[in-house]
């Protein structure tokens, strides 16, 4: 009973809004999960050490007197080539993908800390410089955080569009297919892991902004956050509107996953539960979202089957009776 009495409404009132702020900055990295997970197929483990390479580039860049808007641009050149790398180890060595993505992450956390002065992390403070986002404004972080969704949703949109992004997205679906209509595929593979980590490069500047530090273990855990992210915003695009969405609402949805995910993780905190559990949340998250789509599916086709077989055993009843 004591138990409930310490738990204030208010208190998780207050903290929605710094959920929101958050979950949209990892959603908008899940974008970037997105286009090598579900576009490409490929398991990019690449991701924990890219978005730490990204709030580094950003808040050294930043420190050393560069406009923010120029540290972004630079992060996501970071980020675009650390995902060429892991593509040129899978493309060009022929190493497995996920090897691929473990071996960029291992060298990007020594890169990481040669990027930050060989300093574990990086401090910057939003009345020092002037910051695209930062918690100590929550509600201008939402609004530019959105508008930047809004922006690389439409982006993408239109060049997953193109002839380049259909093969891309060719690629994912039937490789041997896509061979076979002479599209290069290795360039494609390196292309899309290029501009997924691209993306999450920018997603990594600017949660070091919003938090106000770069740390060479911010991106740890990082791809299970971002694939918890898309596979919550299927699952909830899904069951709202009852279809599989198109491409642009399932990008939206993928967006509105990691703000659901922040929730889930404010509701947790707000019920005071151990926060070292908090991996353990994830997972039970991921895997039960993994599971809902698969036990609807079984569901429907139990509920069709016996359907069959009880329509099978009135017809021949009535048959019976006829006769």
């Amino acid at each position: 009973m004591n138990y409930f009495a310490t738990l204030n409404p208010l208190n998780l009132l207050n903290a929605i809004p710094g959920c929101i702020a958050q979950g949209l900055i990892w959603g908008i990295m899940a974008l970037g999960v997105y286009v090598t997970f579900r576009l490409l197929d490929f398991a990019d483990l690449t991701v924990d050490g890219s978005f730490a390479t990204g709030g580094a580039v950003t808040v050294m860049l930043t420190l050393a007197g560069f406009p923010v808007p120029v540290a972004l641009l630079i992060a996501v050149a970071a980020g675009l080539a650390a995902g060429l790398v892991t593509g040129l180890l899978h493309t060009a060595l022929g190493i497995p993908p996920i090897l691929s993505g473990i071996l960029t992450q291992i060298a990007l956390y020594s890169i990481n800390l040669h990027i930050m002065g060989m300093a574990a992390n990086q401090a910057i403070s939003v009345q020092k410089y002037k910051l695209l986002i930062s918690l100590m404004h929550v509600s201008k972080a939402i609004l530019t955080a959105g508008l930047l969704a809004v922006v690389l949703i439409t982006v993408l949109y239109w060049y997953f569009g193109t002839e380049q992004g259909c093969s891309i997205r060719a690629t994912g679906c039937n490789p041997a297919m896509s061979k076979a209509n002479s599209i290069n595929i290795n360039f494609t593979k390196v292309l899309a892991l290029s501009i997924s980590n691209g993306i999450i490069g920018l997603a990594g500047g600017l949660m070091a902004q919003y938090q106000g530090f770069a740390d060479v273990n911010m991106g740890r855990g990082a791809i299970v956050i971002g694939l918890a992210a898309v596979i919550i915003g299927e699952v909830f695009g899904g069951v709202l509107l009852r279809k599989f969405p198109n491409f642009a609402l399932r990008m939206v949805f993928v967006v509105f996953g990691g703000v659901i995910y922040y929730i889930v993780v404010g509701v947790v905190l707000w019920l005071k539960l151990n926060s070292n559990d908090l991996k353990l949340f994830t997972a039970i998250i991921v895997a039960i979202s993994l599971a809902v789509p698969h036990l609807q599916a079984k569901s429907k086709s139990s509920f069709r089957r016996t359907a069959k077989l009880s329509e099978a055993a009135l017809k021949a009843m009535c048959n019976k009776g006829g006769q």
